[in-house]
């Protein structure tokens, strides 16, 4: 549980409850739902209420708490229909973004995307069956080639506001299983056409990548969602 024991300026008030409910919400440990009270927070943090009102407002803006009109804040509970219009956000921007790698990427930047996927191809076989991880932004495919692409815009909307909902999305359903060892061949064939300059073919595999990666998530969705209308009717 993340705590405030400094009387910090007011941006830094401000930065600190939000990083506290950022790490807290996208780990499980606020619920989707949940209501977060200015008062309580302002108490908890022993701030004033304008820095908790500043924090949920720039949580909302990254898409991962609603403000909701003469009830307050809540945490967002991502439906199946969000979910489809992130990754329709997502695959747009992310092809875009490996053709700008494939076009501006460097031998060392090859070079280090390379020893990057190596080291996913022995986590990943360690866990065959398990999910793709990727550890922290500077170890995750997708944010590396964001930050190839050379793009300031699509940057800051996939880091500052997709990447954060999908990452809520991950936490609301824990139990949807990874797509590991395929997604690691499809990161691959895309690092091969950003090798060889090729930004159309890097777009278009990039673009296939998130298309399965979108079937895969939304068959688990929909099997649960039937799974708990079963148990409803049990």
């Amino acid at each position: 549980m993340y705590t405030i024991s400094e009387s910090p300026t007011r941006g830094r008030a401000i930065e600190s409850v939000e990083d506290a409910l950022r790490a807290e919400i996208l780990s499980g440990t606020i619920e989707p739902g949940e209501r977060l009270g200015e008062m309580a927070l302002a108490n908890r943090f022993s701030v004033s209420r304008g820095p908790v009102r500043a924090a949920l407002s720039n949580l909302a803006d990254a898409g991962i708490v609603m403000l909701v009109p003469n009830s307050g804040a809540r945490v967002r509970q991502i439906t199946r229909a969000d979910a489809g219009a992130l990754y329709q956000v997502r695959e747009a921007l992310e092809s875009a973004a490996a053709r700008h790698a494939a076009e501006r990427a460097t031998r060392q930047d090859v070079s280090e995307l390379d020893a990057l996927l190596s080291e996913h191809g022995r986590s990943v076989a360690a866990h065959p069956e398990g999910a793709y991880l990727q550890g922290d932004s500077d170890r995750d495919f997708h944010l590396v080639l964001v930050r190839l692409s050379g793009n300031p815009i699509i940057r800051r909307v996939l880091a500052e506001q997709l990447y954060p909902q999908l990452a809520l999305l991950r936490t609301q359903h824990r139990s949807i299983t990874g797509r590991g060892l395929a997604a690691l061949d499809e990161h691959k064939r895309i690092a091969a056409a950003i090798r060889d300059g090729d930004g159309e073919i890097a777009e278009i595999l990039m673009r296939r990548h998130i298309a399965n990666s979108w079937a895969s998530l939304s068959t688990q969705l929909d099997s649960h969602r039937a799974d708990v209308r079963a148990q409803s009717k049990a």
